[in-house]
């Protein structure tokens, strides 16, 4: 005789992915991932909750005369790294639900 259609067992499985997400997000703030521009002089960290928690510059990237070009280094650096960090929570959260791309769902 085939299983039946359980509603009671697919919401206990709903509510085990989404307790399962939800400790793989407080898990991915402590992973932190890097990016780097202009050769390494402008280095930027990012946590799997996408925040930025971190940013280095050598001293050989501050000019005075062309702040412009640095404030550019810092952005191409933040947005690698934002990237790099966006990928890696995806990819934990791909584990969990099977790759079903929930979104918001859970």
């Amino acid at each position: 005789m085939a299983k039946g259609f359980d509603p009671a067992e697919i919401m206990n499985q709903a509510r085990r992915m989404k307790d399962q997400l939800a400790k793989a997000q407080e898990q991915l703030k402590t992973r932190v991932v890097d990016a780097d521009s202009g050769g390494g002089v402008v280095k930027v960290f990012a946590n799997g909750a996408n925040e930025i928690v971190g940013v280095k510059i050598k001293p050989e990237a501050v000019d005075p005369e062309d702040v412009a070009m640095l404030e550019d280094l810092v952005m191409v650096a933040a947005n690698a790294a934002l990237a790099k960090a966006k990928k890696m929570a995806d990819d934990e959260m791909s584990k969990i639900t099977g790759g079903l791309g929930l979104g918001g769902l859970l």
